[in-house]
């Protein structure tokens, strides 16, 4: 069964004669619709490796399969490979993986998430499981999830002409196993930290970039993080009016209630090119969700319509950039 185009209908008025009754448009979005149960299946692939800590067979075994469902979707994948330390001196292999889609285009953006999961469940709330790896279904695979179902509609909509720039899907490692409590920056984002000053491609830059951070959680909205506002506040501006166009403005909040968060976007604003973090919130505690670094972390706790909501907002994006 063939999908129909991703249309969203939105009333809008229209002037024409006095006493004329207002006209609903239709918003066609050029975008291709985001298969949130796709995208779920690749969170639920990641997770069956069991927790992705750094330097386990999980770990390793799971960016083999990250890297060969990205070449199944038609990239050019790029594995930056490189050494690094962890705050308590343990020696980690970092593997960066690249996903490039119209390789030759000069002009391009950048989505990105994390792929390692945490080490410690240093957030639960009995005490005896902080010893405990996690999952990492919110927390690195949610993100995941959507940048393999990103690549799955740009390969199937490659011959359409419509992707008027590169696109290159970034999976950084090494983000999550930073000093507890946040104490020094410089533990977390080890992978993004280094592309920042090392490019899979020399000279490599982008127009912008977008960092997904625990796109996948119950009960989450996405405020507008204050880092992305200082760095990139055009670009904060591009997504929300996306998400607010195709109809998922309950998710994407305007209220100024975001904090700054240390996360691999501002490496990449480091580095030299704008990019903003979108990172969820729980909407009825506030913070960073209720499973953040904790065993419950879990797939039971991915939510298709959060997943739904942040891949069509990418695609919008994707598919309008010129």
């Amino acid at each position: 069964m063939k999908k129909l185009p991703y249309l969203l209908v939105l009333p809008m008025l229209m002037i024409g004669c006095v006493g004329s009754k207002p006209v609903e448009t239709v918003y066609v979005s050029p975008a291709p619709a985001f298969d949130e149960d796709s995208a779920y299946v690749y969170v639920a692939e990641q997770c069956q490796f069991g927790p992705r800590v750094m330097n386990s067979a999980a770990h390793d075994s799971c960016g083999e399969y990250i890297a060969r469902q990205f070449k199944r979707f038609g990239a050019t994948v790029y594995d930056q490979y490189a050494d690094a330390t962890l705050y308590d001196g343990t020696p980690v292999r970092m593997r960066n993986i690249i996903a490039s889609y119209n390789p030759d285009a000069s002009a391009r953006i950048l989505i990105s998430g994390h792929w390692d999961s945490r080490p410690w469940a240093d957030n639960d709330p009995d005490e005896e499981k902080h010893h405990t790896p996690i999952d990492g279904a919110n927390d690195g695979g949610s993100s995941v999830g959507i940048l393999l179902e990103i690549a799955r509609q740009l390969q199937l909509q490659a011959d359409s002409g419509k992707v008027k720039v590169g696109v290159d899907l970034i999976c950084w490692d090494a983000e999550d196993s930073g000093e507890s409590g946040g104490l020094k920056e410089s533990s977390w984002c080890l992978g993004s930290q280094y592309w920042s000053g090392v490019r899979h491609i020399d000279g490599y830059t982008a127009r912008y970039g977008i960092n997904l951070d625990m796109v996948g959680g119950n009960n989450t909205v996405f405020y507008r993080e204050q880092i992305s506002m200082a760095y990139a506040p055009s670009i904060v501006d591009k997504v929300w009016a996306a998400a607010h166009r195709i109809g998922y403005g309950k998710y994407f909040s305007y209220d100024d209630k975001g904090g700054g968060i240390t996360d691999d976007h501002v490496q990449v604003n480091r580095g030299g090119i704008p990019c903003i973090d979108v990172i969820g919130t729980d909407t009825q505690d506030g913070g960073f969700p209720a499973t953040w670094h904790t065993v419950n972390d879990n797939i039971k706790n991915i939510n298709r319509e959060t997943l739904k909501a942040v891949g069509q907002t990418m695609l919008e994006v994707i598919w309008t950039e010129q």
